[in-house]
């Protein structure tokens, strides 16, 4: 059976406050070969949270991208923790194992690819080392355009028509898709068209199990230990 990937989920948001650094380095020493984190814009920053609002994963209040950095940056994000920036977790990892960079807020790209870009010139990184994922197709097709050695993630949740061709516009890498979702006809067809097939966000050892026989090339989960014990 071929190297089935594991990536952490949001750092390990089974085991720690999800996309804080805590969480990304407990998902480190479970021992996932790369690590899925979120990214909004904000100010002159990328900040690492999923939620476009505050008060599920933090003590704040309100949209993220309406705060200031100060506010954002004084909240706890679970057991004390802050929300880290974009390149404090780029730090942290310092190459021990691969990054998800998730788009969720607008205007992310640019400086998401500016940021690889650094990395890759200045920290000893390689774009290999990356894969920059949204469910914002356009803002996919501007991370090729600026950077195209930059590896792009598709994410879907059920079967968009004619995503095949979406997928060849953007010059995908990867095809990210829910578990509720996945069929050996969609693996079969993405991986027919030279795509990876990754699968979010899959806990349960039998889901597991189901999805490893389909032929899949990685999951997201938040417990990578449970993973990494059964693939």
């Amino acid at each position: 059976m071929k190297n089935l990937l594991c990536f952490g989920h949001r750092g390990a948001a089974g085991h720690a406050p999800e996309n804080t650094l805590l969480a990304v380095e407990t998902g480190i020493a479970l021992g996932a070969d790369w690590i899925e984190i979120d990214v909004y814009a904000v100010e002159d920053e990328l900040v690492v949270i999923h939620d476009d609002r505050l008060e599920r994963t933090t003590n704040g209040s309100g949209y993220v991208m309406e705060k200031s950095l100060l506010y954002l940056r004084a909240l706890d994000a679970g057991k004390g923790e802050k929300i880290p920036f974009l390149r404090e977790v780029f730090d942290l990892v310092d190459r021990r194992v691969g990054i998800n960079v998730e788009l969720k807020g607008p205007g992310t790209a640019l400086p998401v690819s500016e940021l690889i870009d650094f990395y890759v010139e200045h920290s000893g990184w390689s774009y290999n080392q990356f894969i920059v994922s949204s469910f914002d197709h356009r803002e996919l097709q501007k991370i090729q355009s600026l950077q195209p050695r930059i590896q792009t993630g598709f994410l879907i949740y059920g079967r968009p028509l004619h995503f095949l061709q979406s997928l060849r516009s953007v010059s995908a890498f990867s095809l990210h898709t829910s578990q509720d979702f996945i069929d050996q006809t969609l693996v079969n067809e993405a991986q027919k068209s030279g795509l990876k097939v990754f699968v979010y966000t899959v806990n349960r050892i039998d889901e597991l199990e189901r999805l490893i026989s389909l032929g899949i090339d990685g999951v997201f989960s938040d417990f990578p230990d449970r993973i990494l014990k059964n693939r």
